[in-house]
């Protein structure tokens, strides 16, 4: 085999780190952005966790779903520091829930 290709799981992994760094490794994210990264690691947490009720031994995805909450932790501390609590289970030092616009004001429903 020529050594110029990756294997597919490989280059899996490495489009993920890519995503990750892109989301996670900088501080220039929007909002926007980092609610998307957030929304699609709570996913992959649910759906491994899911896959793991039936497949207990799989250390792979045992591994995976170690790595993407430790990505979600770590994301939504970076975005909680720039933008307040993700939701009202997240402490936080100022009550900021009325500081936002409501929906409605938003104009974008």
């Amino acid at each position: 085999m020529n050594e110029q290709y990756i294997s597919y799981e490989d280059y899996q992994r490495e489009c993920e780190m890519q995503d990750f760094n892109r989301y996670c490794g900088c501080n220039d994210n929007t909002r926007e952005e980092m609610l998307r990264k957030l929304k699609e690691l709570k996913f992959s947490i649910i759906e491994l966790g899911l896959y793991l009720d039936t497949h207990p031994d799989d250390k792979k995805a045992i591994c995976l779903h170690k790595e993407y909450a430790n990505k979600y932790r770590n994301l939504a501390d970076q975005y909680q520091k720039i933008y307040g609590p993700l939701t009202i289970m997240f402490p936080c030092n100022k009550w900021r829930w009325l500081e936002e616009p409501w929906p409605w004001e938003r104009g974008n429903f």
